[in-house]
């Protein structure tokens, strides 16, 4: 099936361009409806631009509260036809307004092996635990910061000489494969949401019929 894609940004855009090539390969099927930021000088506008995307600035310093710029999202992404939504480095927490209105169906990319290091600066927090690997990990959205059901994960070696850049850098270009890997298993059907049974619980995921990682980075530094 063809995705049709809400791509939600704040910054350089690197993720939302690795999905925008991945399309244009014929690698990915999948439409980016619209693309948002909340900030209004986000490189990452420009990208979407060049490819043709339409996009939108919401800005959540323009809403009362969470909730409310949430619904603004909703709007939009809804008016233009998107039924998936990626978060690609988006900085904002986003609530039950945007996840029930595309329920098991917002994806986030996070710089870390979670459930370790959530949250922000996950490099980081590698660097000062002294991991010997960390790497990435695409996950759905819930109402947890990173809790979300895990699709899948690549790892990165820490190298004795990294620094947070270095290492950051390094982690990003693996996001760009496996987001773009995890987004073609959907599209292929091979996503499966098993409903939580209990209040209690959560909903449990499958990616079947394909790695669920794409396996650890090598290096001849």
């Amino acid at each position: 099936m063809t995705l049709d894609l809400g791509v939600l940004i704040s910054g350089r855009g690197s993720n939302l361009q690795a999905i925008l090539d991945a399309i244009a390969a014929g690698k990915l099927d999948a439409r980016v409806r619209l693309v948002i930021s909340n900030r209004a000088g986000a490189p990452g506008l420009d990208r979407a631009r060049e490819a043709g995307v339409p996009t939108a600035v919401i800005s959540h310093k323009d809403h009362p509260d969470r909730a409310s710029f949430d619904a603004a999202l909703v709007g939009a992404l809804g008016q233009a036809g998107a039924s998936w939504v990626v978060l690609a480095g988006f900085m904002r927490i986003v609530t039950s307004v945007l996840l029930d209105a595309f329920p098991a169906r917002v994806l986030n990319i996070h710089p870390s092996l979670l459930p370790a290091f959530p949250g922000v600066s996950a490099q980081a927090q590698a660097l000062a635990h002294g991991v010997r690997i960390t790497g990435c990990t695409v996950h759905l959205v819930d109402a947890g910061t990173d809790t979300g059901p895990i699709l899948a994960q690549a790892a990165v070696p820490v190298l004795p000489d990294d620094t947070e850049e270095r290492l950051s850098e390094r982690i990003l270009a693996r996001e760009h494969a496996l987001l773009v890997h995890v987004l073609a298993a959907i599209a292929a059907g091979h996503l499966t949401v098993h409903p939580p049974t209990t209040v209690a619980a959560r909903a449990r995921v499958e990616l079947v019929g394909v790695p669920g990682a794409l396996g650890v980075e090598t290096t001849n530094d």
